[in-house]
């Protein structure tokens, strides 16, 4: 008899995400949902975003679901974790669950009348930011705007039959000293961007792999503008130019 071969099977499992809210006194009101890049948590993404968004908006910042050990423990000192957003072994169940994360964001702030449906922001900084230009051009219904920091598209932009035409605006933000996505990388992002998306901004920046005072300055300004405005073209949420 000989030896029998392993079968890979696999079981649904729930698992708890976190995040931090702060909703301002008017409500509904704009929301940005901000990620952190590998490494980070959601405590230090929220005083980005807190730096980022207009006075007026509702901000997430929800923490990656991939934690690990970022730092050694010193002198019987606390362990320090990051936390990131995909693994090589299947990245579709974290695409997945970032996904569902997202939806249920929107679906639970919209229904406590905390955000307005149709002014939902998101925001990402290097590895999240892929991560969410996969969920906008999936879910071309469900975002006013995303904002990509330091980032790159998804790996299988021109070749996914997922991703579809959204009305929502892109804000896509460079650093001309970015080690990892360096100006010949991203030069063409912009064009790329525009195969999907009518309202495209790319602006490269002083700076390393990082956000910096520009950035934000930028940034808020854009939110203050695409909150107030009505997007270019149209889309399956109803928006009208």
């Amino acid at each position: 008899m000989g030896e029998a071969t392993p079968i890979e099977r696999t079981l649904g499992a729930r698992i708890n995400l976190y995040y931090e809210l702060l909703a301002p006194d008017v409500r509904p009101a704009p929301l940005l949902i901000a990620l952190h890049g590998y490494g980070a948590n959601k405590r230090q993404m929220m005083r980005e975003a807190r730096q980022i968004a207009p006075t007026e908006f509702a901000i997430v910042s929800l923490q990656g679901f991939h934690q690990h050990i970022k730092e050694p423990r010193e002198a019987g000192g606390p362990l320090r974790f990051g936390f990131g957003w995909l693994t090589s072994f299947h990245p579709e169940d974290s695409v997945a669950v970032h996904h569902q994360a997202l939806l249920n964001i929107i679906e639970a702030l919209t229904s406590e009348g905390v955000a307005d449906r149709e002014r939902i922001f998101l925001l990402g900084f290097s590895q999240s930011c892929a991560l969410n230009y996969r969920f906008a051009f999936t879910h071309p219904d469900r975002l006013r705007g995303v904002i990509g920091i330091c980032g790159g598209l998804p790996g299988d932009w021109e070749s996914s039959e997922l991703f579809q035409p959204t009305a929502a605006a892109v804000f896509h933000l460079a650093g001309e000293q970015d080690e990892f996505y360096t100006p010949e990388r991203v030069r063409d992002y912009q064009q790329q961007l525009q195969s999907r998306a009518a309202d495209v901004e790319f602006k490269s920046y002083q700076a390393a792999h990082e956000m910096v005072p520009a950035m934000r300055d930028d940034i808020r300004a854009w939110l203050e503008r695409k909150s107030r405005s009505k997007p270019v073209g149209e889309s399956t949420n109803g928006f009208a130019a």
